[in-house]
């Protein structure tokens, strides 16, 4: 991959984001465990912090706690996850933010239509990719989502973000 060329590297980062989307709209969860570097970690801040394994997070979860999550999913012993919600997401306004080696910073806007129980809810959020770069494509280093609403109402979540 030609990290020099700013076009190429932001379309393979866009590829590569849109993929992962698709893989969760379909709920191919070991698909999306496969995405990440075994060190990495899921974050959904309640709020912005310098370091969010200091602060008070909707979720802070290392490989053991994503696939603790995507255990529960699958069983169906998570009450939030019975019946599992449909999704469709939106990801737009990519921007590369930094490179540096083999690792690139990527942020972008989502939006996550929700239809469950016979109604629709819209999350918006913004999104922070940290992605390490391999020989064919990226791992996931970091992925920090941002709702728009994370300190308002929330209920539970069937699914990823």
């Amino acid at each position: 991959m030609n990290k020099t060329d700013t076009g190429s590297l932001l379309w393979h980062v866009t590829q590569f984001i849109w993929n992962e989307a698709a893989i969760l709209d379909a709920r191919e969860y070991d698909a999306w465990l496969d995405l990440w570097q075994p060190e990495g970690i899921y974050i959904l801040p309640i709020e912005d912090a310098e370091d969010y394994a200091e602060v008070l997070n909707l979720c802070y979860d290392d490989d053991k706690m994503r696939r603790d999550r995507i255990k529960r999913f699958q069983e169906g012993f998570s009450i939030s996850s019975a019946p599992p919600a449909i999704t469709v997401r939106t990801l737009s306004r990519f921007v590369i933010d930094a490179v540096d080696g083999d690792t690139v910073i990527v942020s972008c806007g989502q939006h996550l239509v929700e239809d469950k129980f016979g109604r629709q809810r819209l999350w918006a959020s913004n999104v922070r990719y940290t992605l390490k770069s391999t020989d064919s494509s990226f791992k996931i280093q970091e992925k920090v989502v941002r709702l728009l609403n994370s300190d308002g109402v929330l209920n539970s979540f069937s699914y990823l973000f």
